[in-house]
């Protein structure tokens, strides 16, 4: 399964906000053996996330995108994911009776007993969503997120982020299966044997040095026996502890 994540909001792309959504989920996703193939922060800008949802949906099997919900000015995530499918927003029956029961909670009443003249929240800007969609309530926060056809809209704070995701992780997965070993030696000094091991394998494997002094290799597949071996050829091969995790 492959699978793009795009990111939005003008603060991530100043350094206001850390991306801890995009990392985590992408950590999450490849656990579950999807393939992520493409990762993407765009600042909040309807036309520009219009057009990447609409291209990367027809590219890929999956499109997650985080941010941009609410009713405030620069919440155009919504509007533009509508607009890349030509639909119309529409404010859902069950979004409606959810938003109400936040707001009655928050006010320590019974939804029954609010009155609406006391509703001092705009619910289509809150709560309004693709038509044809499928609503996902939003478990730690007010707006709702969404799924059409094969693009998942999630909220912005990592809370209500991985709290939606959880309700359709379950879509995600693959066959791709990885595992890693640590060597002692410089990653300079790994080319040629790289180079030989892309030889005799069909394999992906990448160098990823740490601060201390070690580098990461880790090969992945589809095939498990075929990436231990990959495995057992490296360690052969180059400077080991005799450590390797498995991240498959």
């Amino acid at each position: 399964m492959d699978v793009a994540i795009v990111t939005v909001g003008d603060e991530i792309l100043a350094g206001d906000t850390s991306n801890t959504n995009a990392e985590r989920l992408a950590a999450r996703l490849t656990e579950q053996g999807a393939n992520v193939v493409r990762m993407l922060t765009i600042p909040d800008d309807d036309a520009l996330i219009s057009e990447v949802v609409a291209d990367w949906g027809a590219e890929f099997d999956a499109v997650l995108v985080g941010g941009g919900l609410g009713g405030t000015h620069d919440d155009v995530t919504m509007d533009a994911v509508a607009d890349a499918f030509g639909r119309e927003l529409v404010l859902e029956d069950a979004v409606r009776g959810d938003l109400i029961e936040q707001l009655a909670d928050y006010r320590g009443v019974d939804p029954a007993d609010l009155d609406p003249e006391e509703i001092d929240l705009d619910l289509e800007a809150w709560g309004a969503t693709p038509g044809g969609a499928r609503p996902l309530l939003n478990p730690e926060g007010l707006c709702p997120g969404c799924v059409i056809e094969n693009v998942y809209v999630l909220p912005g704070p990592p809370a209500e982020f991985e709290a939606m995701f959880e309700l359709v992780a379950a879509e995600f997965g693959g066959d791709s299966v990885s595992e890693s070993l640590e060597t002692t030696a410089p990653e300079g000094s790994l080319t040629a044997v790289l180079a030989e091991f892309r030889e005799a394998f069909d394999l992906v494997v990448g160098s990823y040095p740490s601060t201390e002094g070690r580098n990461r290799l880790k090969v992945t597949g589809t095939d498990e026996c075929r990436v231990a071996e990959g495995i057992d050829w490296l360690r052969d091969r180059v400077p080991t502890d005799g450590s390797a995790d498995d991240d498959s």
